[in-house]
């Protein structure tokens, strides 16, 4: 995923491009986000991905833009309204100032074995996105190879709950990378650490095949059981926020819209 955030005329031309045989896609330019007709759907996980959804080629366009014009911030306060909890794996920060968003891969390993981390791509399908959890002495699991790697497996972006190296060229690489440090030495490509297993991250359980977005602000996890209603709490505030900015244009104070006054 590209740098900043998606627009909707760029996605719109890009699914073409891709999926030229499909001429039922919905132009996004009568995709409203305010349409109440989405605040009564049920977004599944299966969504994210065309050939997979269970449902239909406009859910899964409705879906991605909803996605595309989010932030973590905005995914954050949805986990909140439904669990009480952030969802944000704290420490975790954008190497790169990219953003990305998929179904996780997990690895657990030891610091020293960035093996593991290779493993984990092999076994990732195009669109997921790999978290990798590290134990041990601090020492870089991830880097330029690693990425490169994945970008060309159509992997979209990388947590590594450790270190990452190789900066200099992640800053300038099509490829989002967030973690918790980044560090110059390595340890071995052993590959003897664990694939799809479940990560206890803080106060977090995640799974394989839970939801995951990043982005500048940071990393939030969302529980495929809750996606659904996660989704739908991140478009309801998309649009009190919208709503909130063109008060603020015709000249309401902050304090006034939110009842402090």
């Amino acid at each position: 995923m590209s740098k900043g955030k998606l627009s909707a005329k760029t996605f719109l031309n890009n699914i073409n491009n891709k999926f030229d045989d499909l001429s039922d896609l919905k132009d996004f330019s009568t995709i409203s986000l305010d349409d109440p007709r989405l605040i009564n759907k049920t977004f599944n996980i299966e969504d994210l991905t065309l050939n997979e959804s269970k449902n239909n080629i406009e859910q899964y366009q409705e879906l991605k833009i909803i996605l595309e014009t989010a932030s973590a911030c905005q995914i954050s306060d949805a986990v909140n309204a439904v669990t009480g909890e952030s969802g944000v794996i704290k420490g975790l920060k954008s190497i790169n100032n990219q953003r990305a968003y998929g179904r996780v891969v997990t690895s657990k390993a030891s610091s020293k074995d960035w093996g593991a981390s290779l493993l984990a791509i092999d076994a990732a399908k195009e669109g997921d996105f790999l978290l990798l959890s590290t134990t041990g002495e601090p020492a870089a699991v991830w880097g330029e190879l690693a990425s490169t790697c994945a970008k060309e497996k159509g992997i979209v972006g990388t947590a590594v709950y450790g270190a990452t190296r190789d900066i200099d060229v992640l800053l300038h690489l099509d490829y989002p990378v967030f973690a918790l440090e980044t560090l110059p030495n390595a340890g071995k490509p052993s590959g003897i650490g664990e694939l799809n297993v479940n990560l206890q991250i803080e106060n977090y359980l995640i799974s394989p095949g839970d939801f995951i977005y990043a982005d500048e602000s940071g990393v939030v996890i969302v529980q495929k059981s809750i996606f659904s209603k996660v989704i739908l709490e991140t478009l309801k505030i998309k649009i009190n926020e919208s709503k909130i900015i063109n008060q603020l244009k015709a000249g309401k104070s902050l304090s006034t819209i939110v009842g402090l006054k």
